[in-house]
């Protein structure tokens, strides 16, 4: 995940530049988004109560769609603290996870955590790239990667880096966000406009990756995987999200002036232009990699 240079028109003219991904991460810190864990996604809101139950339901979700058994060994991309690795390491038992991630303080702080639970042996987080990790081909079973390749530069080099590593019949399993349609039109609805350019802008998500669910399993079909499977699950995310935001004053604090900001503009606005996605893709029995 190479750092954005690019800035994002954010209607009527209105330029706005991108943070590089690693240091949109440094100023997130240890900032968490949850009381008991340190989890970093916006949260599964299918009958949870609140944020903590939300994002452990998420990567119950990702790991439960990847079928992760303990027979395989798992590469997790963008694994912010190892939240997710450490409660799939204790709920489905995998030989090992592998996890990349760019951020040093991240991987720091969750390495720590790891050797504090004695999970060393099980999990392995490197300092490294989702797009070019380094590893041999055809050395896991199942990629996962929670709320975070829209960030990666690009998100089609993530799904060939994906297919190179997977064994023949492996998984891949994304959370992720993307557009729900086109840009909104700035002279319609300003407004909105305003506030996808700058979401895109503020999480510096790349030009290239900003495309609807019927492009990106294109791509992925493109990449080589098969039965291919883009399916939206914002109605189970985006709003409970937003009622957490409005009635929970400790998410707003963990945030910080962010949480407070996002509760302000109206959900109608914030969250029209944004779909959220399980995806999948499974490489062929006999894969070769495209």
């Amino acid at each position: 995940m190479s750092k954005s240079k690019c800035a994002f028109d954010g209607g009527a003219g209105m330029t706005i530049p991108t943070l590089p991904v690693r240091w949109l991460y440094r100023l997130a810190s240890t900032h968490a988004f949850t009381e008991r864990g340190l989890y970093l996604n916006l949260g599964y809101w299918n009958g949870a109560r609140t944020i903590d139950e939300a994002c452990e339901a998420m990567v119950e979700l990702v790991g439960r769609t990847a079928e992760i058994t303990n027979a395989d060994e798992v590469v997790d991309v963008g694994f912010g603290f190892a939240e997710q690795d450490i409660y799939w390491t204790r709920r489905f038992a995998p030989r090992r996870i592998i996890g990349f991630n760019i951020t040093p303080e991240q991987v720091r702080l969750a390495r720590a955590r790891v050797r504090k639970l004695g999970l060393e042996d099980r999990i392995d987080l490197r300092e490294g790239s989702a797009t070019a990790t380094g590893l041999p081909d055809a050395c896991c079973d199942v990629v996962t990667a929670v709320e975070c390749a829209f960030h990666f530069d690009t998100r089609e080099r993530f799904f060939a880096e994906a297919a190179r590593l997977l064994r023949p019949g492996g998984r891949l399993v994304l959370a992720d966000s993307i557009p729900s349609g086109p840009d909104p039109d700035p002279w319609q609805n300003p407004l909105q406009a305003l506030v996808f350019g700058a979401a895109r802008a503020a999480l510096a998500v790349p030009r290239a990756n900003v495309y609807p669910r019927e492009v990106y399993a294109a791509k992925l079909a493109a990449a080589g995987f098969e039965a291919v499977q883009v399916t939206s699950i914002r109605d189970q995310v985006l709003p409970g999200w937003h009622s957490a935001l409005v009635e929970d004053p400790g998410l707003r604090r963990r945030l910080g002036p962010v949480g407070w900001l996002l509760r302000s503009i109206p959900a109608e606005q914030m969250y029209a232009p944004f779909d959220y996605v399980l995806a999948v893709g499974r490489r062929p029995s006999t894969a070769t990699v495209n």
